[in-house]
């Protein structure tokens, strides 16, 4: 069974190491495009891929846990 490479419903899973793996890896120009706007999406996609490896983590401690 083949993978869905691009959806406009796709939700990234926060306890799939894929998903989350793929997101942190994502370079910033596929977010943005203009010089102006990549420094912005650079300091916004910063936090936000720590915090998707933080979230991860966590439920990954919780899933051992169980």
């Amino acid at each position: 069974m083949g993978e869905t490479l691009y959806s406009s419903s796709y939700q990234p899973d926060p306890a799939s190491a894929r998903d989350v793996l793929a997101f942190v890896l994502t370079p910033i120009a596929a977010f943005a495009h203009d010089p102006d706007e990549l420094e912005a999406v650079s300091e916004i996609l910063e936090s936000a891929k720590a915090e998707a490896v933080k979230r991860w983590f966590t439920l990954r401690g919780e899933a051992v846990q169980n």
